[in-house]
């Protein structure tokens, strides 16, 4: 998404150019893409749920923190800071011991 985003340029100041910035996001394949994993996300969630609490399960979610803080570091070049790499580092430790005491 954040791909396609900066490529499509900034977002127009009226109502009609907004309107038409988005419908133009909306039929590039890696948007429309994009919202299909996001919608099998959901479906992969509501699976996850009929296995396992809500207290074991949600925190794995924040592993997305994780994956995308790679994701840009590597693909989009962004900034990798001792700050941000602590924060994952905490994120990580959180999971795991949520998941420890949810086992």
């Amino acid at each position: 998404m954040r791909w396609q985003v900066g490529m499509a340029g900034g977002l127009p100041e009226d109502t009609l150019g907004k309107l038409n910035f988005v419908c133009s996001l909306l039929i590039k394949p890696w948007v429309v893409t994009a919202m299909i994993a996001s919608f099998l996300a959901g479906i992969a969630w509501m699976m996850t749920l009929t296995k396992f609490e809500i207290s074991y399960a949600f925190p794995w979610t924040a592993i997305n923190f994780v994956l995308v803080f790679l994701f840009a570091a590597f693909w989009f070049d962004e900034a990798m800071s001792l700050y941000k790499i602590f924060g994952i580092t905490l994120i990580v430790s959180g999971i795991l011991v949520l998941a420890k005491s949810g086992a």
